[in-house]
């Protein structure tokens, strides 16, 4: 994809749910703020819907990176399948979310001017006739406070574009997952699935701002007296560094990266510690540590914001694996999720070598398989047996340089799960 705009500075986000922060206090914000700078992440990208008591939540995140007398910056997301966007009197509701931190020292500001996103919201018209229209108003709202640079989360044809002159970007949600894909699809397309759906974006855009997202995965499980949310998009194939490479690739057409996100526990695709409230996703989320995914995303970050791949100064292993065969029977009120045959039975690995090296994957006790690793990151990866677990490590000259090997009491690939659980466990060497 060839650059539309010039090279300039670039900034990685994370996507945060204020929705799982009922218990929160200022201090776990902190806590948050400090993880997330200490990873690379310029901003949190704070999604509210429309309970009240998310207010009080985002006040005390804006205090805590005020407290902390740090560079790290907020913004808002609406979510705009829980905001109305009905009629105009609906739009001063979002003004009344910007009020107080929309001039906050620690406010995100893009060209000078609050950045401002969405969740959808291509279906709200504000009382109006258009899209274009509907946002005017909107935006005329949230102008009451000051300046904002508005990109929303539309899933709209971008051909519509050039006509909706009340935006200044697009942030392409589904960007970050090869979600084009079903049990149909060829094999080879399913083996090694594109990810490179920004071009019509950025074409249409014609020099406004895109973000664009990255993701490292993605399952919800929730039935029909839910939510009735039940499906995975493939995360196979490395999807979390293979997303990366791509935008590394087209950096110059790219202004924002979103990462997808700090602790979304109901899609699976959270990559910081378990903390807060889940949103009733404990059966696949509770001992499915997704952290190691920090240092991980942090190097391909580093890599988009300076434009160049940081040099490796320490041998690491990054290994993840589901818990449970894809043709496994559980006894759960929630059917196996839709598209459970994209996925295939396998763990996966990057390697992180100083300098070449042999990379030794095995499930359990068995045979290793045997990989040579040159200096650089190396993507691998190995079948998972029923009844063990995994086992990864790097040899150079003879001596083990680094190693990952969670404990069965941890991990094991189990042939009678209790619930389907199409998340993955996470871990990396020390």
């Amino acid at each position: 994809m060839a650059s539309t705009t010039p090279s300039r500075k670039k900034y990685v986000v994370c996507h945060f749910m204020v929705g799982n922060t009922y218990p929160y206090t200022p201090r776990d914000w902190i806590s948050d703020i400090n993880l997330a700078r200490a990873h690379g992440f310029d901003a949190f990208a704070l999604n509210v819907g429309h309970e009240d008591w998310q207010r009080a939540r985002v006040a005390d995140a804006y205090a805590a990176a005020l407290q902390l007398q740090t560079e790290f910056k907020l913004f808002l997301s609406f979510d705009m399948t829980s905001i109305p966007g009905a009629s105009e009197a609906d739009a001063e509701f979002l003004r009344q979310y910007l009020e107080p931190v929309g001039r906050h020292p620690n406010q995100f500001l893009y060209h000078g001017r609050a950045l401002v996103t969405t969740f959808a919201g291509d279906q709200c018209k504000f009382g109006q006739t258009s899209i274009t229209r509907g946002w005017a108003v909107a935006r005329a709202a949230l102008e009451r406070v000051c300046p904002i640079h508005l990109i929303p989360a539309f899933f709209i044809d971008p051909a519509c574009y050039p006509m909706l002159n009340s935006i200044d970007g697009i942030f392409h949600w589904n960007g970050g997952w090869p979600i084009h894909l079903t049990k149909d699809s060829p094999r080879d397309e399913i083996d090694c699935p594109a990810l490179d759906t920004d071009r019509p974006h950025v074409q249409n855009l014609q020099g406004r701002t895109y973000m664009a997202a990255v993701s490292p995965w993605f399952f919800t499980h929730y039935g029909p007296d839910s939510w009735n949310k039940n499906w995975i998009y493939r995360g196979d194939d490395w999807l979390l560094v293979r997303r990366w490479e791509y935008l590394l690739a087209c950096r110059n057409a790219i202004d924002i990266v979103q990462v997808i996100s700090w602790n979304d526990y109901g899609e699976s695709h959270y990559i910081a510690p378990v903390h807060g409230a889940q949103p009733n996703s404990q059966p696949w989320v509770d001992g499915f540590p997704h952290t190691p995914w920090l240092a991980l995303n942090a190097y391909f970050a580093r890599a988009f914001k300076e434009g160049c791949m940081p040099p490796i100064v320490r041998d690491k292993i990054f290994v993840w694996a589901r818990p449970h065969p894809k043709t496994a029977t559980a006894p759960d009120h929630v059917p196996r999720p839709r598209d459970w045959e994209l996925t295939d039975d396998k763990f996966w690995v990057v390697v992180f070598a100083c300098a070449p090296c042999i990379a030794l994957l095995a499930a359990g006790n068995e045979r290793p398989s045997r990989f040579t690793c040159p200096a650089g990151v190396t993507k691998l990866s190995c079948p998972l047996r029923i009844g063990r677990g995994i086992h990864a490590k790097l040899v150079r000259d003879g001596v083990v340089v680094a190693q990952c090997h969670p404990p069965s009491t941890e991990y094991q690939f189990n042939a009678k799960p209790e619930v389907y659980n199409f998340n993955v466990y996470v871990a990396a060497s020390e």
